[in-house]
């Protein structure tokens, strides 16, 4: 998914008044957000894009991995490749 805010996809926003689309634009340009506003006095506002673009989402990482030859986690002092690694693993049912 592309992000949202960039010259190619940029964040959209519907507001009520022309005010507060001035300090929508204000924001996004204070912090570098390429925005289209729209002033719809019967719809309630949304400027969810806008949020978004102001606070991406932090990546996710993964949880590290024990290696072959690293001790086992479970504290016999044997390699994870001589312990855990080799035994079977439960079933899911």
């Amino acid at each position: 998914m592309a992000r949202v805010g960039t010259k190619k996809h940029p964040a959209v926003a519907h507001v009520q008044t022309p005010e507060r689309a001035e300090e929508i634009i204000a924001l996004c340009q204070a912090n570098d957000v390429h925005c289209i506003v729209g002033i719809e006095p019967e719809q309630p506002e949304d400027i969810s894009d806008v949020l978004r673009a102001l606070n991406p989402p932090a990546p996710v990482i993964a949880a590290p991995t024990v290696g072959r030859n690293e001790p086992c986690p479970c504290g016999s002092g044997k390699k994870f490749k001589k312990c855990c690694e080799s035994a079977p693993t439960p079933s899911g049912g």
